[in-house]
């Protein structure tokens, strides 16, 4: 096989690879809500800041949309069961959100697990199952986060 045809093979190859799976790509980032906890810092009074960010790509503006979530310590306790507020999140917005833990520091937080949906309103106002079933987790920070 000559060098021009193996690298036309090649050419050929990568490009039936590449249309073989961006529709899956494109279609998987469409439709994914994210929830990520970028950050956690100790505050001055002796408590957890957790900095959030939530980006909603589901095809569907959200009116009102909140997590139920527990908070587990060094020893996996839950420490407390909370709700996160992150209000409305338009199709395509990401926004920044963050939550005081008071009185628990960071480094008494080992994970904080998403329980249950507390709120997931679609704009026309419909409840939608979008905020869990379409819900991708992950953590910057030190502390776990997932479901």
């Amino acid at each position: 096989m000559s060098l021009k045809s193996i690298a036309a093979t090649l050419a050929a190859a990568s490009i039936a690879m590449f249309g073989a799976t961006f529709p899956v790509l494109a279609q998987d980032a469409a439709s994914e809500f994210s929830l990520e906890l970028n950050n956690a810092a100790d505050t001055t009074a002796g408590g957890c800041r957790l900095t959030y960010v939530a980006s909603n790509r589901t095809g569907t503006a959200l009116s009102k949309t909140s997590y139920e979530v527990a908070v587990f310590d060094g020893d996996g306790v839950v420490t407390r069961i909370l709700v996160l507020e992150f209000g409305a999140l338009s199709e395509g917005k990401t926004k920044v959100v963050q939550f005081d833990l008071a009185d628990q520091p960071c480094a008494n937080i080992s994970r904080i697990v998403v329980n249950n949906i507390s709120e997931c309103t679609a704009a026309d106002g419909s409840a939608s199952d979008l905020c869990l079933s379409n819900l991708v987790t992950g953590s910057r920070a030190t502390i776990q986060f997932g479901l």
